[in-house]
């Protein structure tokens, strides 16, 4: 039997937890599995492009458990009423290739990727960080701003998206919070004072979302809407005056930010930041850029944080996913047990 964790399951177990506990709980996950980044089986995602969008499997392995998850991205999917991005993922026995684990990654994937943002952050910002300007109010900005609340104390907000819709439902959610939220008259204005920015924008182009001029020495920028070929927010005028810090460079190259630039463009990956193997923030006047598109070893680190949490609760459901015949070698007598004998 193979534990499951539905969509249902998952939203009560968040219910009863809190998102924003669940979102600092799950940092610790992430940084000890960045801390063994040598370890893992590391490849770009696989990825199958359609002019709507793209579906892809992330897959990784530490050697003992095998991990993946199914996700896609189609930016135009609200407009017909469907989510932007839909996922799932598995955690298997590496030793007999079992599956163990399956859980739904919508939600999943939301978490982890407000949670890795918020770790990077609390390791490239500066300490004295307080206000973080939010460009883009879709659907993973309120975790963002939780998750950087929780981990930094980030609790001043200035927010803007070019749909008023997407802003009002972020205040309706996030007011009652206990936030202070500034909703500005454009991008410039949001990040006008602010020590952290957030670019989170759904278009599937090669956008300038923030302009070099918009950028303030000592900024953290958390660049997490480029995720795929063709699909940028920042003016490249940024990245060149900047150090940029990315997950695994070899992916991060095909679909982030820094696909702009040559192919020799300097970035560190950030579990050498977490590792003291490179530095990180050096000044209080340096902008540092976490060109973040995502990461199978992230997903592998939230399925293994969901599993745990889980265990012993009703927040699962056991499900019959493999066949297990009597005698292994025999699955044709599986499928014809107690089928009439013809004579």
């Amino acid at each position: 039997m193979v534990r499951f964790v539905d969509v249902g399951n998952i939203n009560r177990w968040a219910a009863k937890t809190g998102v924003e506990r669940i979102l600092t709980d799950m940092v610790e996950y992430l940084e000890r599995d960045f801390r063994r980044w040598p370890s893992f089986d590391k490849v770009p995602r696989v990825a199958s492009h359609s002019p709507l969008g793209v579906i892809e499997l992330m897959p990784t392995s530490d050697g003992v458990t095998y991990g993946f998850k199914y996700v896609n991205g189609h930016p135009s999917n609200p407009s017909r009423g469907l989510q932007t991005v839909t996922a799932f993922g598995v955690l298997a026995d590496v030793q007999s290739g079992y599956p163990t684990f399956w859980s739904e990654m919508t939600v999943l994937t939301a978490f982890r990727t407000a949670a890795t943002s918020a770790m990077v952050a609390r390791a490239l910002a500066r300490p004295d960080a307080h206000t973080m300007a939010m460009i883009g109010t879709g659907t993973q900005s309120e975790f963002q701003a939780l998750a950087f609340r929780g981990l930094l104390g980030i609790n001043r907000l200035r927010v803007w998206d070019t749909d008023p819709e997407a802003i009002a439902k972020f205040v309706r959610n996030l007011a009652p919070l206990g936030f202070e939220i500034v909703v500005a008259t454009g991008a410039t204005d949001a990040v006008t004072g602010a020590d952290i920015i957030t670019t989170c924008t759904a278009d599937k182009a090669n956008a300038t979302v923030l302009t070099d001029a918009m950028v303030a020495p000592g900024v953290h920028i958390n660049a997490i809407g480029g995720d795929c070929p063709g699909k940028t927010e920042l003016d490249p005028g940024i990245l060149h005056r900047a150090d940029v810090f990315v997950e695994f460079t070899a992916q991060t190259r095909i679909e982030g930010e820094i696909q702009q630039m040559q192919p020799d463009f300097p970035v560190t990956e950030i579990w050498q930041v977490l590792l003291g193997e490179a530095t990180g923030r050096t000044s209080a006047r340096q902008i540092t850029v976490f060109d973040s598109v995502g990461f199978a070893i992230e997903d592998f680190s939230a399925l293994r944080f969901l599993q745990d949490a889980v265990d012993q609760t009703p927040f699962y459901i056991d499900i019959d996913l493999v066949a297990d015949p009597d005698d292994p070698k025999d699955l044709f007598g599986l499928v014809t047990a107690g089928a009439p004998v013809l004579v």
